[in-house]
C-alpha cells in the first residue's frame, strides 16, 4: 500500500525534531518574535500530520476492511506525532481526532443510497472537517500563545471559535454521524437514552433559540466583565473553560436557528457583539491592566491593541452575522411560494 503523503511528512518532521524545547516556554514579546522560525517549523512538521491523518481518514471511508484498520493505525500515530511536535494539548487534539474519525465512519455506515444523499453528505464532510481544521488553527496554532500577549489576537482566537468553527461544524450535522458510527446494538440503546424524559426536556429547552440567543450572549459578554477575563489570563484550567463556553454556547446558538425568527435573533446578536466592540474599541483606558506588561516589543499600546480588538468584534464579526441573516432571509423567501401552495 502506498502512502505518498509520507514524502511530504518526513521532510516537514525533520526541522521539527531539532527545535530546542525552550523555544515553547517563551513568555516575552521580544522572545517570542526571536523564536518565529522554529515555531513555524513546528507548526509545518504538525500541520504535515494533519494532512496525513485526514488522508487516512479518507483512504479508510473509500476502501474498508484490513486496509482501514491498518490507516487507522496510521492515523493514531499521527495523532500522537502532532501532540509530541507540536507540543499541544493532548485532550484538545485528541478530541478533534477522535471525533473526526467517529464522523468518518459514521458516515461510511450510514451507506448513502442516492447521489444526491451522497453530494449532500460530501458537502457536509468538507464543512465538518472545514470546522476542525479552523478549531486547530484556533487553539492549537501559535494564536494560543499569542493570545497571552496581544488582546487583539485573543479576539481573533474566539472569533474564530464562534463565527467559523462553530457554524461549520453544525452544518456538518456531527450528532447523526456519531451514532452512526456505532454497532447497530449500541445506536438502539443511545436511541433510547436519547428518548429518556429525563434527556429528552432539558435538550428541548436548549434547542429553542430563545435559550440559546440567551445562553450565547450572557457568557459573550460575562467573559469580557475584566475581573473574570483577567482571570482566565492567570489560570490555564479557567482559560480552557473559557474556550469551551464560547465554543458550546455558539454550537447551540448555530444548531437552534431556523424559520423566519433565525434573521432576528442573527441581526440581534450582531448588535449586542457590535456594542462590546464599539465600547472596547472606544474606551479612554484599556480594560485588562494584565496586558499592559505583556504588550512591550509589539509596538502598540495597550490601548491601541485593546482598540484593534474591539475593531475585530465589531466589524467583521458583525458582518458574518448579517450576511448569515441575510442567507436566512432569503431562503425564507424563496420557500414561501412553495409554503403557500395547498
Amino acid at each position: 500500500m502506498r502512502l505518498p503523503i509520507l514524502r511530504s511528512c518526513i521532510p516537514a518532521l525533520l526541522p521539527a525534531v531539532a527545535l530546542p524545547a525552550a523555544a515553547h516556554g517563551v513568555s516575552s514579546s521580544a522572545g517570542t518574535l526571536s523564536m518565529s522560525v522554529p515555531t513555524v517549523g513546528a507548526s509545518a512538521a504538525a500541520a504535515a500530520m494533519l494532512l496525513f491523518w485526514l488522508y487516512a481518514t479518507c483512504s479508510a471511508v473509500r476502501r474498508g476492511g484490513a486496509r482501514s484498520a491498518i490507516l487507522a493505525l496510521a492515523a493514531l500515530a499521527a495523532a500522537v506525532l502532532l501532540i509530541l511536535i507540536w507540543h499541544v494539548d493532548a485532550w484538545i487534539a485528541g478530541g478533534m481526532l477522535l471525533s473526526g474519525w467517529l464522523y468518518a465512519a459514521g458516515v461510511q455506515q450510514i451507506g448513502l443510497a442516492t447521489r444526491r444523499a451522497a453530494r449532500l453528505w460530501a458537502w457536509r464532510m468538507a464543512c465538518f472537517y472545514g470546522g476542525l481544521i479552523v478549531l486547530a488553527a484556533a487553539l492549537l496554532s501559535p494564536l494560543d500563545a499569542l493570545g497571552k500577549s496581544l488582546f487583539s489576537i485573543h479576539m481573533l482566537q474566539h472569533e474564530l471559535l464562534m463565527l467559523a468553527a462553530a457554524p461549520l461544524l453544525v452544518a456538518g450535522r456531527p450528532l447523526a454521524a456519531f451514532i452512526w458510527a456505532f454497532p447497530p446494538a449500541a445506536r438502539l440503546r443511545i436511541a433510547r437514552l436519547i428518548g429518556m424524559r429525563v434527556v429528552r426536556g432539558p435538550w428541548t429547552v436548549m434547542m429553542r433559540p430563545l435559550f440559546a440567543w440567551s445562553m450565547h450572549a450572557l457568557l459573550l459578554w460575562g467573559w469580557h466583565v475584566p475581573v473574570l477575563f483577567e482571570a482566565g489570563l492567570a489560570n490555564d484550567a479557567l482559560h480552557s473553560v473559557q474556550h469551551l463556553c464560547f465554543l458550546l454556547s455558539a454550537l447551540l446558538f448555530w444548531a437552534s436557528l431556523a424559520g423566519p425568527r433565525a434573521v432576528l435573533y442573527l441581526l440581534t446578536t450582531a448588535i449586542h457583539t457590535g456594542i462590546l466592540g464599539a465600547l472596547l474599541t472606544f474606551s479612554p483606558r484599556p480594560w485588562y491592566p494584565a496586558y499592559v506588561g505583556q504588550i512591550d516589543g509589539w509596538g502598540l499600546t495597550a490601548l491601541e491593541d485593546q482598540q484593534l480588538g474591539g475593531l475585530i468584534m465589531w466589524v467583521p464579526a458583525g458582518f458574518v452575522f448579517v450576511c448569515a441573516g441575510l442567507a436566512f432571509a432569503a431562503r425564507v423567501i424563496t420557500a414561501q411560494p412553495s409554503g403557500s401552495r395547498p
